[in-house]
């Protein structure tokens, strides 16, 4: 799936959404909490931030082991519901998001949502915005491998590849906030931009780390899918 386009261009950009797009895991943290106390068990933030940027599933085994006594998906369910509840009081936009969306957007970049979340509650963040920035979203619920398995991040460059033929792995980027979310965009091989949030993210030489995304353009984000082919080319040439 890899190519050597003669003149590569940033095609598209896959979103996170939790911690990178939205900073819902506040929402989620006191979700977990409630969930673990109403079965008589404590919940710590050392424990919370295990779970950040993992599949639901993985989460609701981690609270089962913590002592909640219900099946997965009545787990996922009860936390989707309330983090829902909180984001339809108030989105909490992660700085600078909204403008690189929009800037994306005026040079005509696509973009689509590359999230654990399930489908509703990604529905609603999405229609917050107040332009169809995403083409698709890509959810847990719609996968069979969650992150840090590259599944959700193959099938989104697979759903371009419908409208773009041309469109290849060497033509996308994603924007990640988390470890199991970086692994996974890494894995699937696209150009990946760390931007960490609740948990610090380690360097890697796949992987670009921005403090924020505040500032940060479409000429940023383009400017790595330059630098990795130019990379490249650097690396042949010396083989």
């Amino acid at each position: 799936m890899h190519s050597s386009p003669s003149q590569p261009f940033l095609k598209a950009v896959l979103w996170d959404m939790d911690g990178t797009l939205v900073d819902t895991e506040p929402y989620w943290i006191a979700a977990e909490r409630a969930l673990v106390e109403a079965h008589g068990g404590s919940w710590s933030h050392q424990q919370a931030m295990q779970l950040v940027g993992q599949s639901l599933l993985h989460s609701a085994a981690i609270l089962q082991a913590a002592g909640v006594r219900l099946e997965a998906r009545e787990i996922i369910d009860t936390l989707s519901s309330q983090v829902i509840q909180q984001v339809r009081n108030e989105v909490p936009w992660r700085p600078g998001a909204r403008e690189l969306l929009e800037d994306l957007h005026q040079a005509g970049v696509r973009c689509a949502l590359v999230t654990m979340s399930e489908g509703p509650l990604a529905g609603v963040v999405v229609e917050s915005l107040p332009k169809p920035y995403f083409e698709f979203l890509v959810t847990g619920d719609t996968v069979t491998n969650g992150k840090p398995h590259p599944e959700a991040y193959l099938t989104a460059v697979d759903r371009l590849r419908l409208d773009d033929p041309t469109l290849t792995i060497d033509h996308c980027v994603a924007l990640e906030d988390s470890v199991p979310g970086a692994t996974a965009a890494m894995a699937s091989g696209v150009v990946t931009i760390g931007v960490p949030h609740q948990v610090p993210l380690p360097d890697d030489p796949r992987m670009v780390l921005w403090d924020t995304l505040v500032g940060r353009s479409a000429a940023d984000v383009s400017g790595l899918v330059l630098d990795r082919f130019a990379a490249a080319n650097l690396l042949e040439g010396a083989n």
